[in-house]
């Protein structure tokens, strides 16, 4: 391989999909990461991208939507590349609407969205439909949106690792860093830039999930009672996750992730009984800003970063690669100023 002109130092979400922006604009890239593609918190199994409330618009929210809109396409690529789904289908989003002070929140937010939203999609206040694939609601009413799309993260990982081998990337466990560097490492990078800084940049989040073996491939998401109910088009429904700031193990399982199973079909009752058959963990990399952190990298001078994905990295990926593409290989600098690493130190 010629001497890459792209770096990409993680094979997380962030780091394939950056690598990949990169490609498409010609870059010669190498990735390379000592546990290989999706080992981390983007091996998971949850995958709902989903956006969030339409109001108080801010850059965060505006960079999430345009992201979730470039999603179908952007996966479309990778799949054609690759021979390989990555579980993408944007099927829309059910919640239960718990009261009348909800509802009518619910409801002001319908015309938000008509504004923030441009017509590209709809948050709606619905009766249930009439099949059971809907999660208990006490006012009678559900939320519905055509924004929120499912992937199989790690299935999603692995159609954009071969991809980008399909184009010529080099993807190793090891390797000395040339050309323009970008590091996507997750939690320990985080860990890296809050010793060598002293401030509290970041940590590893933990988070469990489920897949059951419950087939529903053309459902909609559902999140009630905080928890999000994905079906995905292999034939199981994840369920996922909860939010560990302490732990004593990060990749065990345990009595926490029990409970969100139980009370996920409570919430569902059509999945009563369905059988589990994989229970994951992992860490999240979280930023003290709970924002991405994306730009120049406070640490090594005329390197970059791309960080935080916390339990949203999947959704802002497309959005994140094409940013930090045009960041590391033309200057061109659109990083919204709450994602700058400034921001979280």
């Amino acid at each position: 391989m010629t001497r890459p002109d792209v770096t990409v130092l993680g094979a997380g979400i962030f780091g394939l999909s950056i690598a990949w922006c990169c490609v498409k604009k010609g870059a010669s890239v190498q990735v390379i990461d000592p546990h290989g593609p999706g080992s981390g918190a983007s091996g998971g199994v949850v995958g709902a991208l989903a956006p969030h409330v339409p109001e108080n618009w801010n850059e965060k929210k505006a960079f999430q939507f345009e992201s979730l809109l470039m999603a179908e396409r952007f996966w479309a690529e990778v799949a054609a590349t690759s021979g390989i789904s990555p579980g993408y289908a944007r099927t829309g989003r059910l919640q239960p609407v718990p009261d009348e002070r909800a509802l009518e929140l619910a409801r002001a937010r319908e015309e938000t969205a008509r504004e923030l939203w441009q017509g590209r999609a709809v948050w709606e206040v619905i009766r249930p439909p009439e099949d059971s694939w809907a999660p208990a609601t006490p006012s009678g009413y559900l939320i519905r949106d055509t924004l929120s799309a499912r992937m199989h993260p790690r299935r999603a990982c692995r159609s954009l690792a071969a991809a980008l081998q399909a184009r010529g990337v080099s993807l190793a466990m090891q390797g000395e860093p040339e050309g323009k560097v970008i590091h996507a490492t997750g939690v320990a990078g985080l860990e890296e830039l809050a010793r060598e800084t002293d401030q509290p940049v970041g940590s590893g989040v933990k988070g469990q999930g489920a897949l059951l073996q419950f087939s529903a491939p053309h459902a909609p998401q559902l999140f009630a009672d905080a928890i999000h109910i994905v079906p995905h088009e292999d034939g199981t429904t994840a369920i996922g996750s909860t939010t560990e700031r302490e732990y004593d193990d990060p990749v065990a399982t345990d009595a926490r992730l029990d409970e969100v199973i139980e009370r996920a079909m409570r919430a569902v009752p059509l999945l009563s009984g369905a059988r589990v058959i994989e229970r994951w963990s992992g860490l999240r990399p979280r930023t003290r800003s709970r924002a991405p952190m994306l730009g120049s990298h406070p640490l090594f001078e005329g390197q970059f970063i791309a960080n935080g994905g916390f339990k949203i990295g999947f959704g802002m990926a497309p959005k994140v690669g094409q940013v930090m593409a045009d960041l590391a290989l033309d200057g061109q600098d659109v990083v919204p100023q709450v994602f700058r690493p400034e921001a979280s130190l």
